[in-house]
């Protein structure tokens, strides 16, 4: 996934797998989905009023089924999260555990990040963004394919308050070197660390990353900060 800045087409990072859509999701997105689902919108959209209060805002890329954005919202709930996934069965997931949870800080998108954070994120507003094991897209041609890109990271960094973190995860070594490079060249962003943070409490551990470590598989996290 590439920004619409520059001349080259936009190259979707991500692929629609039809997936099945489980009977409780199902409910989930035609009870549920009606008043936690945010429409696209090609103008920017004032979060204080979509959540009713003033509380930091953070944009999680890429939710996967929701578990990690369900748990962090229920154990921070001064804090608003705005999650953007295309794949319904994620969104139907995730808008299960909200009502299971009776979390009122989750807001959810369907649509491609790219185009929300153009079109419906106001620069200098988000307290923080989180994207967790995008696609790896692991053969060296399709590498162009990868999220973490620095037109993306440039446009990230645009929507960052001050002080506002970028936080990345990768099960893949060759994409977190790709990932330190590329934030590491944007002058708005600032490392936290000397190279790879320790993994903070914010991002929970998912059954898949568990099954990876039992099994000697790294896990890199990168935090960098909007200067």
């Amino acid at each position: 996934m590439s920004s619409d800045i520059g001349a080259h087409p936009r190259i979707r990072s991500y692929v629609l797998r039809a997936g099945r859509v489980g009977s409780g999701q199902a409910r989930a997105l035609a009870e549920i989905g009606p008043r936690y689902l945010l429409p696209f919108q090609l103008q920017v959209v004032d979060l204080d009023a979509v959540f009713d209060r003033a509380a930091p805002h953070v944009l999680e890329i890429g939710f996967g089924m929701g578990e990690g954005l369900a748990e962090t919202a229920a154990t921070h709930p001064d804090t608003d999260f705005l999650g953007v996934e295309v794949h319904t069965p994620g969104v139907g997931a995730l808008l299960k555990q909200i009502g299971e949870r009776d979390l009122s800080n989750v807001r959810v998108i369907q649509h491609d990040a790219v185009e929300v954070l153009e079109h419906m994120i106001a620069p200098g507003s988000l307290a923080g963004v989180r994207i967790f094991f995008p696609d790896p897209w692991h053969k060296k041609r399709h590498h162009k394919r990868r999220l973490i890109q620095p037109p993306l990271v440039a446009l990230l960094a645009s929507r960052l308050a001050p002080g506002g973190f970028i936080h990345l995860a990768t099960d893949w070594q060759d994409y977190a070197e790709q990932m330190l490079a590329v934030l590491s060249a944007e002058p708005l962003l600032q490392n936290t660390v000397a190279d790879y943070a320790p993994r903070p409490d914010t991002r929970p551990l998912t059954k898949f990353e568990q099954r990876g470590l039992r099994l000697g598989h790294g896990v890199w996290d990168l935090i960098f900060r909007r200067v």
